[in-house]
């Protein structure tokens, strides 16, 4: 998003609403007409977002780790206060103590994994494309227009992610048609971390036939 890795800030706060037409004007750019989506956390809202704006130009959606927005069930006011600020993605030492907590699954034994992850890039994060982008979900949610999803849809979901607790994936596979939800053992990050044991079932379900024989 803007204001994310070599992404130039953005001048002015922007909303996760007004963003569909952007990733279909990156579609365009890149010649593609359809293509899988695939969002996890927050940009699993803006995947909810783009497939319901935009419904011609997703094939299968794939929802990972993430909740339908303001009108979700939260998870702990604690854990919540932690992601108000980008400091763990500024100082691996925070970041290693507080992993454990804010995104459970596999890096509550190996806190270095979301260390790791958090600062694979050479560059950090910048705090006004961090602040930008939380506040662009103030007010979004999915949830009335979720039983309008007519792509095949995967929701992947941790018993342990202590960000989006597993009960907004159970909500959303009950109001998404064409839903399949998978509950695996792990946290907010375990695609990442973890992805050996997660990635096939993305993989399977891209490449199954659906009704259609697509």
């Amino acid at each position: 998003m803007p204001g994310i890795g070599r992404s130039p800030a953005p001048v002015f706060p922007y909303h996760l609403a007004s963003l569909a037409p952007w990733m279909s004007g990156l579609l365009d750019q890149l010649g593609y007409q359809r293509a899988d989506v695939l969002g996890i956390s927050w940009g699993g809202g803006l995947a909810q977002q783009f497939a319901l704006r935009c419904p011609d130009r997703v094939r299968r959606l794939v929802l990972v780790a993430t909740a339908p927005g303001a009108l979700m069930v939260p998870g702990h006011p604690r854990v919540l206060l932690r992601m108000l600020t980008p400091r763990r993605h500024h100082d691996p030492g925070y970041a290693a103590r507080i992993a454990g907590e804010l995104y459970g699954g596999s890096v509550r034994g190996d806190p270095v994994l979301a260390q790791d992850l958090l600062h694979a890039t050479a560059r950090p994060i910048a705090a006004r494309g961090y602040y930008y982008q939380l506040i662009s979900g103030i007010g979004w949610t999915s949830l009335p227009w979720l039983p309008r999803l007519r792509q095949p849809t995967l929701i992947l979901a941790g018993d342990d992610d202590p960000i989006i607790p597993l009960v907004n994936a159970r909500i959303m596979h009950r109001l998404i048609p064409r839903s399949e939800l998978r509950i695996y053992h792990g946290g907010h990050l375990d695609l990442a971390t973890d992805a050996e044991r997660l990635a096939p079932a993305v993989e399977a379900f891209l490449t199954a036939e659906d009704d259609t024989g697509t």
